[in-house]
Parts: structure tokens; C-alpha cells; sequence
């Protein structure tokens, strides 16, 4: 691998460690390449940005907010923001079960996958492969938002990279800031889904954790770590004030029709109706979008509170000034 002289070298690290782009894991080897240290820990060398291949949600939707869109040539199924992104590109599938055959036959020059994706026997056959694939660290953090669009943004603007990461970091804190209900946090349930009646709900170590938290709630289920089924009598235990679930296509759980079932109803979000759904690449992604739909999940929660002092409605608001950073992060 051919490396810049010393000299050359310590000045582009500079340069990088001005940019922030250290803590995303990149080292600096000669304009053209740089090495990308992945969510797996492997020093993965990119020479070549041409031609992406997005597995993720967060991951496509950062290359579009970095005005990459046109060296995306294909997309997975959980790639629905922008909406252009499914309908204009080729789809290669569910992150889960990748075909590592249809991302070859798309010949890429860099395949950037979330981390998560699988099965981990696809995933052998695509480290193996001369395409050059990187995982994406996938933390449910504020920082961890911000340690993706910097890793992600190495594939060709590292600029607009730290751009997008600044406004994103002023969002997170500025959310943070925002005064929540007095009195104690609620206890939020996030169901996944059923199966076999049974909830599969969200336990720590969760992007359900990660947004209940940032919320200024409290995951019901704490207890448990990622997602577990469970039966009846732990839902009641739980005691949630609220239950938590994601919009999906073609899936949608109404109120009714989760609370009314015996275990739900029996707790305090079945007694006061405490239910809210959001579309789950926003609530779930910890992308750019992050301290929207933080804020959003924190109106919402604070929509069934006991206390008389509501947050004020600012989401549009915040909405205007995000686009308008992402635009200004691409001139």
C-alpha cells in the first residue's frame, strides 16, 4: 500500500485531528485512500467512493444529507429517507438477510453496511470479496449520531462530514436543554411487535433504550437487555405509563388495539390509553433526524402527563432550522 513520506503524513493527520475526524477511526495514508478503522475493529482501506452500496437506514439517509446521492447504485429495504432513495435505486434486500451475490453483481467500489446487518455468513463472504466493506458503528448515543455521519462522511466529503455532524451535535444539545414535566419520568414500554400473542419489547442496549432515554423517560423494561419476548405477567409488572411502537408499512397497531388486550389493560398506560406510534426509521434510526424525533417523542409523552405545564409545541420550528443547516453544509 503506497503511504505518503512522514512529513506529508503528520501534516494530513493534522489536518484530519483539525477536522474531527479521528474519533470517527480514520487514518490518513495518500489523497486518494484513507484507512477506516470499522465497527468490527478491522482497518479497512477505501481508494475508492464511486460507487456505494447503502445498507441501513441511517447510513443512506447521512449520504444524501452529505449530497452523496449520486455515488449511491443501490440501497436495502430499510432505506426509506429520503423516499427517492427506494424509489429511484436498486434494492438489495433486507439488512438482515443479505444476498452478498446481488451487492457483488451491483460492482461496487465500497460497500458501506450498518452494523447489525447479516446473516454473519454473507457477511464473511463480503469482507473476503476485493470490494472494500466497512461496518457502521450503530451506538445509541448522542455521540455514537455523531461518530456515523463522521465515519459515513469519509467516503468522499469529510468537509461536509464535519458540518453535518456540528449542526447535529448543536440539535442534541439543544434538545437536552429542553425542560422536561416535572415530577417522575415516565415508564415506557416499546413493543416491537407480537409473536404468538406474546410482546417482544425493548430491553437496554436498544435503539428503543437509546430514544426513550434521550426523551427523559424511562424504558419500562430496563431489566432486560435487546429484545426479548414476554409473557403477560411481566407486562404487568412493568407498570408502564406508556407503550411505545413503530409505524410500519402495511402494519399499523392501533390504541385500541393493543391496550384493550389483558395484560396491557391492566397497567397504567391501558387505564389512561397512553399510546403512541411513530414512524420507525425516525424514532429508531439515530441518524441526522435524531433530535427531531427526540423531541417529538418527548411531546408526546408529556401529552399524557399529570403535570399542567406542557413543553412548548417547537418541533417545526426545529424542523425549518435542521434543513436549513443540511443545505448550508453542502454550499
Amino acid at each position: 500500500m503506497t503511504r505518503t513520506r512522514p512529513r506529508l503524513r503528520r501534516l494530513a493527520a493534522a489536518m484530519l485531528v483539525g477536522t474531527g475526524l479521528f474519533s470517527a477511526g480514520l487514518a490518513p495514508t495518500h489523497a486518494a485512500e484513507i484507512v477506516v478503522n470499522d465497527a468490527t475493529g478491522r482497518d479497512v482501506t477505501v481508494t475508492d467512493a464511486r460507487r456505494i452500496v447503502a445498507i441501513g437506514g441511517s447510513v443512506t439517509e447521512i449520504l444524501y444529507a452529505l449530497g452523496l446521492d449520486a455515488r449511491v447504485i443501490a440501497v436495502d429495504t430499510t432505506s426509506i429517507h429520503p423516499p427517492s432513495a427506494l424509489k429511484d435505486k436498486p434494492n438489495v434486500g433486507y439488512m438482515r438477510q443479505l444476498s452478498p451475490e446481488g451487492i457483488l453483481a451491483m460492482s461496487p467500489s465500497l460497500v458501506l453496511a450498518l452494523d447489525g446487518s447479516g446473516p454473519p455468513e454473507a457477511l464473511t463472504v463480503l469482507r473476503a470479496a476485493k470490494v472494500p466493506f466497512v461496518q457502521v458503528p450503530d451506538r445509541f448515543t448522542p455521540a455514537g449520531i455523531l461518530d456515523k455521519i463522521r465515519l459515513v462522511a469519509a467516503a468522499g466529503e469529510p468537509s461536509r462530514g464535519e458540518c453535518l455532524a456540528s449542526a447535529v451535535a448543536q440539535e442534541l444539545a439543544a434538545v437536552a436543554q429542553q425542560p422536561r414535566p416535572a415530577g417522575r419520568p415516565p415508564r415506557v414500554l416499546f413493543v416491537l411487535s407480537f409473536v404468538n400473542e406474546r410482546a417482544m419489547v425493548a430491553g437496554r442496549d436498544t435503539a428503543a433504550d437509546g430514544i426513550i432515554r434521550m426523551a427523559g423517560a424511562e424504558n419500562a423494561m430496563a431489566d432486560l437487555a435487546g429484545y426479548k419476548p414476554v409473557g403477560d405477567e411481566a407486562i404487568i409488572a412493568a407498570k408502564p405509563d406508556v407503550v411505545l411502537m413503530m409505524e410500519r408499512p402495511g402494519q399499523a397497531f392501533t390504541a385500541d388495539a393493543v391496550l384493550s388486550r389483558p395484560a396491557f389493560a391492566m397497567t397504567p398506560a391501558g387505564a389512561t390509553k397512553a399510546f403512541v406510534s411513530m414512524n420507525g426509521q425516525y424514532l429508531l434510526g439515530f441518524g441526522p433526524r435524531t433530535a427531531l424525533a427526540v423531541r417529538d417523542l418527548a411531546e408526546r409523552l408529556a401529552a399524557f402527563g399529570d403535570t399542567a405545564a406542557k413543553p412548548q409545541r417547537v418541533a417545526d420550528t426545529m424542523a425549518a432550522r435542521h434543513d436549513a443547516a443540511l443545505e448550508a453544509c453542502l454550499k
